[in-house]
């Protein structure tokens, strides 16, 4: 069997590597225009900042490939033809193939403002870009970002380690407010104005205005304000890699249609990680998923595809996690921006201002736990995952919150005051404090 994948991403290697272990003869060729090595697009910015080399962006040494005999070609894949199992690529003869996965991930999304073609504006996905604004930053003294997701704050992150003043465009009344309810936006803006990062709220980009060399001098906002800089960052968000399916003749929507095998309507050719789209979706899951360990997760249940061993893909309990300078941040289950109905939040804030834990539960006689959000306290994974896998009472879990603290030992414990308020806001369902061993324990 010959299987060439399309990107080599964290889906397509997982997916390569997974096939290796099932199908130790199998000829594996991973296609790539962005570099000839897999790299770890989440650190990307850690090498803007200095924190790590440039080499260090690649999880594997380069004699890796060669010894799990694994075949790297760096080219652009432009056309499929499904019909005779081939890959046309930029350089080179096609590619025959007996089995096809397209893992080409997401790109910027752009809203075709005028003037975002000028020099010193770009979004940040790929190593092109990383390289771009290494370039296009140099002796910047202002620079303007668009757009308030982890992209942006990431670019305002880097940016701010160089010295350039930044000034954030976003259109929600507060920080990520398609996402983040409002006291967790409110510790996210306090940590941004702490670094004398610029917020503008209920802003929006209209245009952006070059000078006679064609390079940006400033933006123009909906309201009409001017705004003087040298470099704008899109932080928009991205959306699926779709240029080779739509001229390929897959299926698409948003992404590329896929079945629970990820099988797409072509035989043969699979797609997965961000660029694909899941025909049917689970209770509180989405069609698009475009995290990490999404992207691996489909990466693993495809190559069971792909060696005749299908397994339909089970995402689990959504998390994330993400760094807001130095406000850590993770999220688990169903924590949307508005408490949806039939369900109670209970959210807890440090006097500080820089701590925060939320527990939506249902309202119900069970009072199942439906997710958590923590801003600068560490929880343990396994943990919560249970928790929401099990659809544990709320009770029980804040009984049992020291097991899932996770933050260094000597750091200081923040339970008994989560339970105390806890109390206070539901009285109903009271949760008791029990001192054990010269320590506190939690019993309902």
């Amino acid at each position: 069997m010959h299987l060439v994948i399309i990107g080599n991403g964290i889906t397509g290697v997982t997916c390569a590597l997974t096939v290796r272990r099932l199908h130790p003869d199998a000829r594996i060729t991973l296609v790539s225009d962005e570099s000839p090595y897999h790299i770890s697009r989440p650190a990307l910015m850690y090498t803007y900042m200095g924190h790590i080399r440039p080499q260090d962006l690649k999880p594997y040494g380069d004699w890796f490939w060669p010894e799990n005999s694994l075949e790297l070609v760096q080219a652009t894949a432009t056309h499929i033809e499904a019909e005779h199992h081939l890959v046309h690529l930029s350089t080179g003869a096609p590619l025959a193939y007996d089995k096809l996965l397209v893992a080409t991930g997401s790109v910027s999304r752009f809203e075709r403002w005028p003037g975002q073609e000028l020099q010193g504006v770009q979004g940040l996905y790929g190593l092109q870009d990383l390289e771009r604004m290494h370039r296009e930053t140099h002796g910047v003294g202002q620079a303007v970002v668009v757009g308030g997701g982890l992209i942006g704050v990431e670019l305002a992150e880097m940016l701010h380690s160089r010295g350039i003043a930044v000034t954030m465009l976003v259109r929600d009344t507060h920080y990520w407010g398609s996402v983040l309810p409002p006291e967790e936006a409110a510790l996210v803006n306090r940590q941004l104005q702490a670094h004398h990062i610029h917020m503008h709220y209920s802003t929006e980009l209209a245009e952006i205005l070059g000078d006679s060399a064609g390079r940006v001098r400033a933006v123009r906002t909906t309201d009409g304000r001017e705004i003087a800089c040298q470099w704008v960052g899109l932080a928009t968000g991205v959306t699926p890699n779709l240029s080779l399916a739509q001229a390929s003749g897959l299926e698409t929507a948003r992404g590329i249609l896929v079945n629970e095998h990820l099988q797409t309507n072509q035989p043969d050719v699979y797609a997965a990680g961000d660029c694909a789209q899941h025909r049917q979706t689970g209770l509180g899951q989405v069609p698009v998923e475009q995290l990490w360990y999404t992207g691996r997760q489909q990466g693993e249940t495809v190559a069971y595809a792909i060696c005749g061993q299908p397994q339909a893909y089970q995402r689990g309990v959504w998390f994330n996690s993400a760094k807001f300078f130095q406000l850590e941040y993770q999220t688990y289950g169903q924590v949307p921006a508005r408490t949806p109905s039939g369900t109670h939040s209970f959210c807890w804030q440090h006097p500080n201002g820089q701590l925060l834990l939320r527990i939506n539960f249902w309202a119900d006689d069970n009072h199942a736990v439906t997710g958590m959000n923590t801003l600068g306290i560490r929880q343990r994974h396994d943990v919560w995952d249970q928790w929401l896998r099990q659809g544990t009472p709320v009770t029980q879990v804040l009984a049992e919150l020291g097991a899932a603290n996770f933050d260094p030992e000597f750091f200081q414990q923040h339970e008994a005051a989560i339970v105390g308020q806890f109390n206070e806001q539901f009285p109903q369902h009271p949760v008791a404090l029990k001192r054990r061993k010269g320590l506190f324990s939690f019993g309902a």
